[in-house]
C-alpha cells in the first residue's frame, strides 16, 4: 500500500486503463490484497488522495488495521465484506460503499471466496454530503440512507497484531486482546455504509450533458470553491432523455483528473475493454470521450427516453493530476493499445 507524495514516477497526460487484478496467492487477506494505483497530494500534509484496489481469498483473522494518513471509501465490486469496527459491525455488499475514519481500527471479514473492490484513500477534508445548491433540499445521495454500525465489540484475549498506516509507512504492534472491545461511544467520526441503488439522480430534461456534479455521492473539499480534493460519483441507473442533442459525453478536457471504475454491468459511453473490476484514469486537461463504437451507434440512435439499468460505474475526481505508481504504469494488465478506440474517428464538419 503506497501513499502520496509519489515520486516513483511522473505524472503523465497520457489516457490509461486496467484490467482487473489478477488472482490473489491463497491466503491473501485483505490488507494483503491491496494494490496501489497512484495518488497525488501529500499525506503528512493533509492534501490530496490516492486509488487502490483489492482482491483477496482470506479473512483478516489475528490482525486489524488503521489509517492514521487518511479515511478509506472502499466500493466492493465483487464479493461482500463484513467490516468488524472499533464502533460496531457493518456489512457492505457490490454496490454499496463503506466509510472508514481516519485512525478507526477494523478488521476485514469476506462473505464470499474471495472479494475484489476499490479504495480511495482521502488525506483531506472528511467526505460530506455535497451542497444542494439549487437543487433544493432533496435529491442525490440522501442523509436518511446511511447505515451506521451495528452495535457489537470483541472481548478475547487472543494474541493480535495491530497495523497502523502512518505518514506512509505500516508500523504493528502485537496486542494480548483484541483492540475492538470499545463497549460505548458518542460523537460522528463513525464508520457507515451506504447504497448506491438509494443515490436519487438528477438529470437534464432538455439539451445539454450536465456536468458530472450532479452524480456527486460524496465530497472532500478544498480550498478553493468548485475544485475538490476529491469528489465520489456514481453513474447508477438512470433515464436520459434530452432533446436534439447526442447522448453519451462529448469530447472534452476536464479541470478535474478521473478515475473510473465499473461494479457491475457497463458503462453506457464505453465499449470494449472497460469491465467490472478494471478502471480508466483520464488526468486534468487530457482529451477525452466516447470511443468510436459508442460514438457511432449514439449518433445513429433514436433520441427518446432512455432508461440505462444495466451498470453501476463510479469516478474518483480530484483537482490535481494523478501520478501512476511505477508498478501500476508496468503492470501486465495494463491494456497498452488503449487510445486505439478512438481509432478511425472521422470529421464530419469540414469545408
Amino acid at each position: 500500500m503506497r501513499t502520496a507524495p509519489f515520486t516513483d514516477a511522473a505524472p503523465d497526460p497520457n489516457r490509461r486503463r486496467w484490467n482487473p487484478l489478477p488472482d490473489p496467492a491463497p491466503g491473501t487477506d485483505w490488507l494483503t490484497g491491496l494494490w496501489t494505483l497512484g495518488g497525488n497530494g501529500d499525506a503528512t500534509q493533509r492534501t490530496g488522495m490516492a486509488v487502490h484496489l483489492y482482491h483477496a481469498n482470506a479473512s483478516m483473522t489475528d490482525r486489524v488495521f488503521s489509517d492514521a494518513d487518511g479515511e478509506l471509501l472502499l466500493v466492493p465490486e465483487r464479493g461482500g465484506l463484513l467490516l468488524h469496527t472499533e464502533f460496531g459491525l457493518l456489512a457492505a455488499a457490490p454496490g454499496e460503499v463503506a466509510l472508514i475514519p481516519r485512525g478507526v481500527r477494523f478488521r476485514v471479514e469476506l462473505l464470499d471466496e474471495s472479494a475484489r473492490g476499490y479504495v480511495c484513500e482521502n488525506y483531506g477534508a472528511p467526505f460530506r454530503l455535497p451542497d444542494l445548491g439549487p437543487i433544493g433540499a432533496n435529491g442525490l445521495a440522501n442523509a436518511r440512507d446511511f447505515r451506521a454500525p451495528v452495535a457489537a465489540y470483541e472481548d478475547t484475549e487472543e494474541p493480535v497484531e495491530v497495523v497502523n498506516k502512518f505518514c506512509g509507512n505500516l508500523w504493528t504492534a502485537r496486542y494480548d486482546h483484541s483492540p475492538l472491545d470499545v463497549v460505548a461511544w458518542h460523537g460522528n467520526h463513525v464508520p457507515y455504509v451506504y447504497d448506491l441503488h438509494r443515490f436519487n439522480v438528477i438529470g437534464s430534461i432538455s439539451y445539454d450533458h450536465p456536468d458530472p456534479s450532479i452524480f456527486t455521492v460524496l465530497t472532500s473539499p478544498s480550498d478553493t470553491p468548485g475544485l475538490a480534493g476529491v469528489d465520489f460519483v456514481v453513474f447508477a441507473p438512470r433515464w436520459l432523455v434530452g432533446e436534439d442533442t447526442f447522448r453519451p459525453p462529448y469530447f472534452h478536457r476536464n479541470v478535474m483528473s478521473e478515475y473510473m471504475g465499473l461494479v457491475e454491468g457497463a458503462y453506457d459511453a464505453k465499449a470494449e475493454g472497460f469491465v467490472p473490476g478494471g478502471g480508466s484514469l483520464h488526468n486534468m486537461m487530457s482529451a477525452h470521450g466516447p470511443d468510436r463504437e459508442t460514438f457511432d451507434r449514439a449518433s445513429a440512435a433514436e433520441l427518446r427516453p432512455q432508461k440505462v439499468d444495466d451498470g453501476l460505474a463510479f469516478m474518483f475526481e480530484t483537482r490535481w493530476p494523478v501520478t501512476v505508481a511505477a508498478q501500476a504504469g508496468g503492470a501486465a494488465w495494463r491494456q497498452r493499445g488503449y487510445d486505439g478506440v478512438w481509432a478511425g474517428l472521422e470529421r464530419h464538419f469540414r469545408v
